[in-house]
């Protein structure tokens, strides 16, 4: 292990992510979008392809999260505006909490959904088929999904 760790391992950092998060069940992370959250679904193309997709939720890669949803990025989604309550979302809700954490520490407001779309989709909320394009949101018309849509880049002229 390297002198500069700040944390012994994975399972440390992940602790340390959650501590800095109010964690949401679905039914919470459901409630919380009808109150003006959004759901970021940070999942690959071949997750979404395989297990659906939260309607309305907006896809971002996880290398792209931060840049896309701080408001004052260059390379902000039109989404990104100050104050917006983000939701991030992966497959089990491992990977959203180191993502939601870093969001958090840019100052976004941020959190993630327990147990991941696994948990959206055993709490019986509906998912759609994917994969949707991305950086757009799910269920738009003209966001239909593909064999190949999440595997090109977004079209930036839409």
């Amino acid at each position: 292990m390297s002198g500069d760790a700040a944390f012994d391992g994975v399972d440390g950092l992940l602790a340390a992510a959650r501590a800095r998060l109010e964690r949401l069940s679905a039914a919470e992370a459901a409630a919380a979008v009808r109150a003006g959250a959004l759901l970021a679904d940070i999942r690959p193309a071949w997750q979404r392809a395989r297990d659906g997709e939260i309607s309305g939720a907006l896809v971002v890669e996880r290398n792209h999260l931060e840049w896309r949803l701080h408001p004052d990025s260059a390379t902000r989604l039109p989404q990104a505006r100050a104050g917006q309550r983000w939701i991030v979302v992966c497959a089990e809700g491992y990977t959203s909490s180191l993502a939601a954490a870093a969001l958090r520490s840019i100052g976004v407001d941020a959190t993630d959904l327990v147990g991941g779309v696994r948990a959206w989709q055993a709490a019986g909320l509906p998912l759609v088929p994917g994969p949707s394009q991305v950086e757009r949101v799910v269920g738009v018309p003209g966001n239909e999904p593909g064999p190949d849509t999440a595997l090109m880049p977004p079209d930036r002229s839409a």
